[in-house]
């Protein structure tokens, strides 16, 4: 069966392995939303959310990391295309990947709890008001948050995420132990969610932002998910991109650019030394068989 059904192309590998890692994410991530929202706080709280989306993104990494990388985010893919970590013709083929996994991921929250759903909302579906469900799947700005505040706090966020994400996979810095690599960056969100969840609910990923509220665009909420809060649903698409290659050139020009490096030219200039010394003892033998052959 592995003869017949293995894929032969790397790419297809990697764009299967970058949907379902967005997918469990996506599943982990939203499922613990909707969790606390359905339950009405009985069976959630904030801290349940944030461990949801840091699980939901090691678990993600451990998922497609050895086949993709494990980006899962758009920002994050965009980063490596930067840095040269990834080829620039793969890029769309990922975050058209991430998207769908996302989306699969909203309609499979959905599909699980959808008797919830119908019990919480009593049929409608909403983005605002008391029983607003519509938060579960995208972000939405608190009210305090202007549309400058909220690109600012985007580019932060997700800035931190790939700095952070690019000295742990980093060779020439303490890095993380193999295989650790996904655990350290779940601590990330979990520092993030913490530290920066006040504003709009660090979305700080493209693909788990707007593939989810696309879902919901279909699914019964209407467009009301793209026009609420004046037109909020861009924030959080073009500011994690900006941030992660905002991210990319800080940790370049201030770390990366200055690793130490060997020298290639060395073992070159070793063999030519070598080479030298048995043209050396070769003349040296001459010499010595020229000597006797005089004598």
């Amino acid at each position: 069966m592995r003869q017949h059904c293995a894929l032969k192309h790397g790419i297809l590998k990697e764009v299967l392995a970058e949907f379902l890692g967005t997918f469990v994410l996506v599943l982990f991530g939203c499922g613990s939303v909707a969790q606390t929202v359905l339950s009405r706080n009985t069976l959630g709280e904030p801290l349940t959310v944030h461990i949801g989306f840091s699980v939901g993104l090691m678990m993600a990494v451990y998922v497609a990391g050895g086949v993709s990388g494990g980006h899962v985010n758009p920002a994050v893919s965009l980063a490596m295309v930067i840095l040269g970590k990834l080829k620039i013709w793969k890029f769309p083929f990922y975050v058209i990947a991430q998207f769908l996994g996302a989306f699969a991921g909203a309609a499979a929250v959905f599909g699980l709890y959808y008797d919830a759903f119908m019990d919480f909302t009593s049929g409608i579906l909403s983005v605002t008001g008391i029983n607003a469900t519509g938060h579960i799947f995208a972000s939405y700005p608190a009210r305090h948050l202007s549309i400058l505040g909220g690109f600012i706090d985007q580019v932060v966020g997700t800035g931190m995420l790939v700095l952070c994400i690019l000295a742990i996979i980093d060779g020439g810095n303490i890095g993380a132990p193999k295989g650790v690599e996904p655990l350290a960056i779940g601590l990330i969100i979990m520092a993030i969610g913490v530290s920066m969840g006040l504003n709009c609910g660090y979305p700080l990923n493209p693909a788990r932002d707007l593939g989810p509220r696309l879902f919901t665009a279909v699914a019964g909420w209407g467009m009301e998910v793209f026009s609420t809060a004046d037109y909020w649903w861009w924030i959080p698409v073009a500011g994690p991109m900006v941030g992660g290659v905002v991210a990319a050139v800080i940790y370049y020009l201030l770390i990366e650019l200055h690793h130490h490096r060997d020298e290639p030219e060395k073992p070159h200039e070793e063999e030519e030394e070598e080479e030298e010394d048995e043209e050396d003892d070769d003349s040296s033998l001459k010499d010595k068989y020229e000597m006797i052959t005089m004598s």
